[in-house]
């Protein structure tokens, strides 16, 4: 599975943001079942950023969402992203 999650962050404070996405990144690499992960910023609106996070399974991506790493690291940011779906099934 696949999870993709976009933020809007003001051009003054893409540096701070782009070093709160890798330490998501550095943490969801500890969960069992994370396979691969990204960050990238958007090419026409500089303020649009983007996580995508690759799973086994959704079991894992619940599982590690509810572990106290990512629900103290992460968290935090994915509620400051865009409001959207953002759980995809690879498995088409």
């Amino acid at each position: 599975m696949i999870a993709i999650a976009r933020f809007r962050v003001p051009t003054g404070q893409a540096s701070e943001f782009r070093a709160q996405l890798e330490r998501a990144l550095e943490v969801f690499r500890e969960r069992d079942g994370f396979t691969f992960g990204e960050l990238g910023q958007n090419l026409d609106e500089p303020e649009l950023w983007g996580l995508t996070t690759h799973w086994l399974n959704v079991g894992s991506y619940r599982r590690a969402l509810s572990s106290t790493a990512v629900k103290m690291e992460v968290v935090p940011l994915l509620a400051t992203a865009i409001d959207e779906p953002g759980a995809y099934s690879n498995d088409i």
